[in-house]
C-alpha cells in the first residue's frame, strides 16, 4: 500500500484541482499515438489516425484522453485507497486489452520528448513543485 505525507496529498489534490482534464487528456492521448505510432494499435477502432493532423483532430482520442484522465482524477480523490480504484482498470488493460503495464510508465510519464507530467501538472502556469515530484510518482 503506498502512503502519502499530508503534505504530498495536499499538493498532489492543489495541482490537480488546477489540471484541465478535457483538454490535457486530449492533447496527451493524441500525442502519445504521434510520438509512439506503434500504440495505435491498441486504438484501431477509433478511425482515422493517419496523420498528426488527423489525430488531434479526432473525437474519439479526445473523448478516450478526457475519459484517462478522469480515471487518474478518481484515484487522485481516493489516494487512501487508490489500489481499488485502480484494480479495474488493471484488469481491464491488463487482462483483456493485453497492454503491457509497462507502456503507461514508459510511454505517458517518460520525460522526453512530450512529457505528460509538464503537459499536465505543469498546465497552471508555475504549480508543478519539485516537492511533488515523488508524490507524483506514487500515484502513478
Amino acid at each position: 500500500m503506498v502512503h502519502w505525507s499530508a503534505e504530498e496529498k495536499q499538493l498532489i489534490t492543489s495541482i490537480w484541482s488546477k489540471v484541465n482534464v478535457e483538454e490535457c487528456g486530449a492533447e496527451a492521448l493524441a500525442r502519445l499515438l504521434i510520438v509512439y505510432p506503434w500504440t495505435q494499435r491498441f486504438f484501431a477502432s477509433f478511425g482515422n489516425l493517419s496523420s498528426p493532423t488527423a489525430i488531434m483532430g479526432n473525437p474519439r482520442v479526445r473523448a478516450h484522453g478526457k475519459k484517462v484522465l478522469s480515471s487518474f482524477g478518481e484515484a487522485v480523490k481516493n489516494l487512501d485507497n487508490i489500489k481499488n480504484t485502480y484494480a479495474k482498470l488493471s484488469e481491464l488493460h491488463c487482462d483483456k486489452l493485453h497492454v503491457d503495464p509497462e507502456n503507461f510508465r514508459v510511454r505517458c510519464w517518460q520525460p522526453e520528448p512530450f512529457p505528460c507530467t509538464v503537459l499536465c501538472f505543469g498546465s497552471g502556469g508555475s504549480i508543478f513543485l519539485c516537492q511533488c515530484s515523488n508524490g507524483k510518482e506514487k500515484v502513478l
